[in-house]
């Protein structure tokens, strides 16, 4: 039964109402390993997504998807809150497990990149009175290392912060904005020159 205040407003117990915060859904799962359900249930379909813009099946991207959260699941005694959102570190899983099935097939991945994403990134690459089309932007990410591409991909196309972006690749956020401007600027002075 509801309490009511001489206002006449409704007071309703604080814990009630509630919402699990992502860090409280981490810590159950560490105590329980039953509840990891509900972090899979929040973050699957975006570890599917990054890791299908990544590869050429969705066959591949559901094994691969599995695997992270098979590796997420039974290291989550190795999680730490560093201040950074648990996804970050599901992400950093899901690149390692890209490049690890990559490297078992001797293949390279792919990037499966949308045509508004495209456009995105070009305006942040042309200059004045310069225009590139989509095959020139295509053929400048492709030229891309393997070291190269997740940067200007998770900065450009996934809009992350520096900070996230330095938390997936293990470097400072100073470090991954520094080599995302100098990669831009490469790919930049490739493609003014054609």
């Amino acid at each position: 039964m509801r309490s009511m205040s001489l206002t006449g407003q409704t007071n309703i117990r604080e814990g009630s109402v509630r919402k699990e915060t992502e860090a409280d859904l981490v810590r159950e799962a560490q105590s329980n390993i039953k509840a990891f359900g509900k972090l899979y249930d929040k973050y699957y379909e975006s570890i599917f997504r990054y890791v299908f813009q990544r590869t050429a099946t969705k066959e591949e991207a559901f094994d691969i998807t599995s695997q992270v959260f098979l590796k997420a699941m039974t290291n989550l005694n190795k999680y730490e809150d560093r201040g950074f959102p648990f996804s970050s570190w599901l992400y950093r899983i899901a690149k390692s497990e890209v490049y690890q099935y990559f490297r078992n097939q001797d293949k390279s991945p792919v990037l499966n990149v949308e045509t508004d994403q495209l456009h995105q990134l070009s305006q942040e690459i042309e200059e004045e009175n310069t225009v590139l089309n989509n095959e020139q932007l295509i053929e400048a990410l492709a030229s891309l290392s393997d070291d190269e591409l997740p940067y200007v991909e998770m900065k450009y196309l996934e809009k992350r912060s520096f900070r996230e972006i330095g938390e997936i690749m293990g470097v400072t956020e100073n470090n991954a904005k520094v080599k995302t401007h100098r990669i831009i600027g490469r790919m930049r002075k490739n493609m003014l020159k054609k």
